[in-house]
């Protein structure tokens, strides 16, 4: 299941980034940020289910939780 939805973000992520730099409109940043952290999301739980003493599991999911909060500050700032 992780694996599916990781793949899933995977490219909806490359979509919107390759449409963000094709357009030049940066507006859409933050959904593409917010991608990008669902996705370190499902690699660090994948990693962490794969080998409990993995170490960087754990940081996939620190690293997921700043870009969220870079994602909301994105929005924030925008709207």
């Amino acid at each position: 299941m992780l694996k599916i939805s990781r793949i899933i973000f995977q490219i909806v992520g490359v979509g919107l980034a390759a449409y963000v730099l094709w357009s030049q409109n940066f507006e859409l940043m933050p959904y593409v940020m917010l991608t990008l952290g669902i996705l370190m999301l499902a690699a660090g739980f994948e990693r962490i289910q794969k080998d409990k003493k993995e170490f960087f599991g754990y940081m996939f999911v620190v690293i997921s939780l700043f870009i969220f909060f870079v994602s909301a500050q994105g929005f924030n700032v925008n709207y």
